[in-house]
């Protein structure tokens, strides 16, 4: 799937340039991470240099359940917050253009981490990230995880992008 691009023309303050949606292939273009780590498969309604939402679908398959936990399936929440990370870092690339596709992006903090309640195999996860503010090439996200429109995690975290 191609990048669906649009921009808002507003006159005098011109609006962030938007993304409609990009699947795995970008994904995987923009950041190093595969399987059994690359823990997002689509992204939407992206805002270049602001927002974005990432999409986990959870599969049994998922090679964490197997020892966590067999018998109740649940995902790790540091996978949780991984994922968000994951977003925020394609959101970065896709922000900075293709000089830094494939770069990596090293967290440098994680702040308030909370766990709301389990997600399980037949999840779909929501994790809308949003820049709270970016200095040179460290990034300061909030994060947060929804299923079905309820919270599950949410997190904030800084990074920093190697040029």
């Amino acid at each position: 799937m191609e990048q669906e691009v649009s921009s808002a023309d507003s006159g005098k303050t011109e609006a962030p340039e938007r993304v409609e949606a990009i699947d795995i292939m970008r994904i995987m273009e923009a950041i190093p991470h595969r399987y059994p780590f690359l823990l997002i498969d689509r992204m939407v309604d992206i805002e270049l240099g602001q927002a974005a939402t990432g999409i986990k679908n959870v599969s049994v398959n998922e090679p964490f359940f197997q020892g966590h936990f067999p018998a109740r399936p649940v995902m790790p929440g540091v996978l949780l917050v991984e994922a968000m990370a994951q977003t925020a870092a394609t959101l970065v690339v896709l922000t900075l253009g293709p000089a830094f596709e494939g770069k990596l992006v090293y967290f440098m903090t994680i702040e308030n981490a909370k766990f709301r309640r389990p997600v399980g195999p037949g999840d779909q996860v929501r994790i809308r990230v949003e820049k709270e503010r970016q200095r040179a090439n460290v990034w300061k996200f909030r994060g947060v995880a929804q299923v079905d429109g309820v919270s599950v995690a949410e997190a904030t975290f800084s990074a920093m992008i190697m040029g």
